[in-house]
């Protein structure tokens, strides 16, 4: 089969190249799927670049997200047919450990993602565990289904199951690009909460608000020192939820808009890991920190379903034929898009 791979740990977009590799064949309880559309994660970029202690098998395929057709089904799966269109959630977990017991999918002792630490899903096919599927409804969009999964996921566990964000609440999204920071606007203003954005230039700034966010901040235009800016603009209530995915550069700030009780939600640290905490403010406005990966199952069937009902609505950035795979990399790494960047698998390579 074809397949997007890369054959060592390298900071070279040009290392993504077409190949030729063995199609995978699904074992007890999974099933193999017929990849229609893959989606772009900042994790696909992490993971072509390396970190010490992943290992992946070489040559290794990128992408956690997909949308296709079973195309073959692995002994005693049942409620699967071949043909069916699915989409399935990217975190694998054992169903043995403490974690997955108590139903913490993404706890897992022995977990993995799906074009992390195992092969992913930019190529002609795909294998995963039937028990991560979820049916795609006839009459929906096979590049929404691909654009949703990660983000809302990993979205849906950080903001609602961990973050408890309630209708009232004010919440700060640090970034507006990202498809985990439009997969929250969409999540928080969906659960009633009132949604500000820091954002990059006034493109990205004029989009968050035509989705809905009642206070942007541009800081192509007004800077990048924005605490003052949000504590004006909450009439000097502060913030009960800031997602702050960024890490390094923005989290002091991020802190000092809470308000009592507050909560800071990150999933990762696209702007480095080593952040300044004013510790003052934590124990001073009694402050939470709560951090998380993906998420469970359940979380996945939840807001899949608010996906399917047309409740939550994924954005697409663009769409690239397969052996475009570098160039959509490209505008990834560079921040030149907003919402999601898919692969059309089945047009060019």
């Amino acid at each position: 089969m074809r397949a997007i791979c890369f054959d060592a740990f390298t900071p070279l977009l040009d290392a993504y190249h077409t190949a030729d590799v063995p199609t995978p064949t699904p074992g007890p309880d999974e099933v193999q799927v017929r990849v229609a559309y893959a989606a772009l994660n900042r994790l696909d970029d992490f993971v072509r670049r390396g970190w010490k202690g992943l290992e992946v098998a070489f040559p290794h395929i990128p992408c956690a997200d997909f949308s296709g057709q079973i195309s073959a089904l692995g002994a005693g799966v049942t409620g699967w047919a071949v043909g069916d269109s699915v989409t399935a959630n990217p975190m694998l977990w054992c169903g043995q450990c403490d974690a997955c017991t108590r139903g913490d999918h993404n706890c897992c002792e022995r977990g993995a993602i799906l074009g992390e630490h195992v092969q992913g899903a930019c190529a002609d096919f795909v294998v995963v565990p039937a028990r991560n599927l979820v049916r795609i409804p006839p009459d929906f969009d096979l590049r929404k289904a691909a654009a949703a999964s990660l983000v809302y996921l990993t979205a849906w566990h950080s903001l609602v199951t961990l973050g408890r964000v309630a209708a009232g609440d004010k919440v700060l999204i640090v970034g507006a690009g990202g498809g985990v920071n439009t997969a929250s606007l969409h999540i928080a203003r969906l659960l009633g909460a009132e949604v500000y954005v820091i954002a990059g230039d006034a493109a990205k700034a004029q989009a968050v608000r035509d989705l809905g966010a009642v206070w942007v901040y541009d800081r192509s235009a007004a800077g990048d020192e924005w605490a003052r800016a949000v504590f004006v603009a909450t009439e000097r209530t502060g913030i009960d939820i800031v997602v702050d995915n960024v890490g390094a550069p923005t989290w002091a700030q991020s802190l000092r808009t809470l308000r009592t009780h507050g909560r800071l939600l990150t999933v990762g640290g696209s702007g480095g890991y080593d952040a300044t905490v004013p510790v003052n403010l934590l124990f001073g406005r009694h402050l939470s920190i709560l951090g998380s990966t993906m998420g469970s199952q359940a979380d996945y069937q939840v807001v899949m379903a608010h996906v399917f009902a047309e409740r939550l609505a994924p954005v697409i950035d663009s769409i690239f034929p397969l052996d475009a795979f570098p160039a959509a990399m490209a505008r990834l790494v560079a921040n030149a898009h907003f919402g999601k960047i898919l692969i059309d698998v089945q047009q060019g390579g």
